[in-house]
């Protein structure tokens, strides 16, 4: 497995602390509100990866956090609280706003077959253990207390900025606007590891320390929940390149801090999903959720199907026309594949020719395209058998999980009359010009899981 490491800024090879096993951690979903589809992008990516090490033979391992504690909007940490935000946006209590989108994250995840990591874990239930880490870095002398709050004094890191590329000057007050100061900092770029004084110390989340009541950092969470799972090795951390710094680079500073070695080998980072008109967020334009696409009528593996066409590593620019083409190309791949004859006649001669060009696809720094190509070599070759064609596409399936073999569902006689007389009712508004009648009743039918298909030759639909 050959993968590019945002560390040395190079594609390397894998090679693991262990033999076989890959101990991956992803950075797992702020649960203010709803992810949007860019967010889903890097889980996307993160879901191929783990299940390419696993068909390459691999056992992996993964964590995955949920930050429900805090997460300010500024990498000062001097911004806004997310969770904060939510809570007094929707009216509940912090709690119950990250445990209502935590359920609404894992079922976008359903959707689109990303499994979910073998271990979940909400920051919040881990303030032991940050406590524990903090304690002993200012035991050790990489952190202090000022002004109430613990901070890590980043001038005892080593190579601090060796994962960003930034450099010191980045981080000087008046910069940017994203840089504020914090007189009780000893330098500028130091960060907060418990809270004991802020603007928000009157929040819902607060637990005892020894530092008084008060809350963690945001980065602290993931080298705590990861070491607790993990152990003190890490093979490869991922993210969306937005974690790279500050969260990212603070990680790698506490956590080497704690361990006292280095911490993690690999980083690999997913690009962003832009829009038209720049980077996708959940306060500009039209908040784009997987239950908005839904909505419009779009299969949410259609979605998964426009990711797996651009590399993880590239930026992707999100268009529904772009949308509506990944869609008409998934539908007419699962049609070709559809009427393959199930006949069982399986010739092994080329198998294992193609479940090594599999592989070559996912250790060439998990290259998508290439596994979907593969896909339409195995149908246009003519020395497969139908049957052939069908194991290999479902073993790639393992991988690609976009549902290409699946059992056809059986709808019962009563409900098909209903949906073809409504196909009738809608030819006919059409013939008389009523398209609003026409739009109505395909409204209708997609709001009871039943999309309409059409072609030059006929209406047919599909049960989503």
């Amino acid at each position: 497995m050959k993968l590019y490491n945002t560390l040395t800024k190079q594609v390397e090879e894998f090679i693991p602390h262990e033999e076989g096993i890959v101990r991956l951690y992803t950075c797992g979903p702020t649960v203010y509100h709803f992810a949007h589809i860019g967010n889903l992008r890097t889980y996307i990516f993160e879901d191929i990866l783990e299940k390419g090490f696993q068909y390459l033979g691999y056992q992996v391992k993964r964590v995955m956090n949920i930050t429900d504690v805090g997460h300010l909007t500024s990498d000062s940490d001097t911004g806004e609280d997310k969770m904060l935000q939510g809570a007094e946006r929707e009216g509940k209590t912090v709690y119950e706003i990250a445990q209502f989108y935590t359920n609404a994250f894992f079922e976008d995840c359903k959707k689109l077959n990303i499994r979910k990591p073998d271990v979940v874990e909400p920051a919040s239930h881990h303030i032991d253990t940050y406590i524990e880490m903090i304690s002993k870095m200012l035991e050790d002398g990489y952190a202090y207390l000022s002004n109430g709050n613990v901070y890590f004094d980043v001038s005892k890191a080593k190579d601090y900025y060796q994962l960003s590329g930034k450099n010191p000057e980045d981080l000087m007050v008046g910069v940017r606007d994203t840089v504020e100061e914090d007189k009780a900092k000893r330098n500028p770029a130091d960060f907060v590891l418990w809270f004991t004084d802020s603007k928000f110390k009157n929040q819902d989340m607060r637990w005892d320390s020894p530092w008084g009541l008060g809350y963690p950092g945001w980065h602290i969470e993931c080298s705590g929940i990861s070491g607790k799972y993990l152990g003190e090795y890490l093979d490869i951390h991922c993210g969306g390149v937005d974690n790279i710094f500050p969260h990212h680079t603070n990680e790698i500073a506490q956590s080497e801090a704690y361990f006292g070695h280095k911490w993690c080998n690999y980083w690999v980072h997913g690009e962003h999903l832009n829009d038209q008109t720049g980077k996708m967020s959940k306060s500009k334009g039209e908040f784009l959720t997987l239950s908005l696409l839904q909505e419009k009528g779009y299969n949410p593996l259609s979605y998964r199907y426009f990711c797996l066409g651009s590399h993880y590593r590239k930026v992707l620019v999100f268009s529904y026309e772009a949308l509506d083409q990944a869609e008409n190309a998934y539908q007419k791949l699962k049609n070709r594949i559809r009427k393959l004859d199930r006949t069982p006649d399986l010739h092994e001669e080329k198998i294992d020719y193609y479940q090594d060009k599999m592989k070559e696809a996912i250790s060439n720094d998990l290259n998508t395209s290439s596994m979907l190509t593969l896909v339409y070599d195995v149908l246009k070759d003519e020395e497969l058998t139908d049957f052939t064609k069908l194991y290999l596409i479902e073993d790639f399936d393992k991988v690609l999980s976009l549902n290409l073999i699946e059992e056809e569902i059986e709808v019962d006689q009563e409900l098909e009359s209903y949906i073809l007389e409504k196909i009738e009712e809608r030819n006919q508004a059409k013939k008389d010009k009523n398209y609003a009648l026409a739009d109505a009743i395909r409204e209708e039918l997609l709001k009871k899981g039943i999309r309409l298909v059409d072609s030059k030759e006929k209406t047919t639909y599909e049960i989503l």
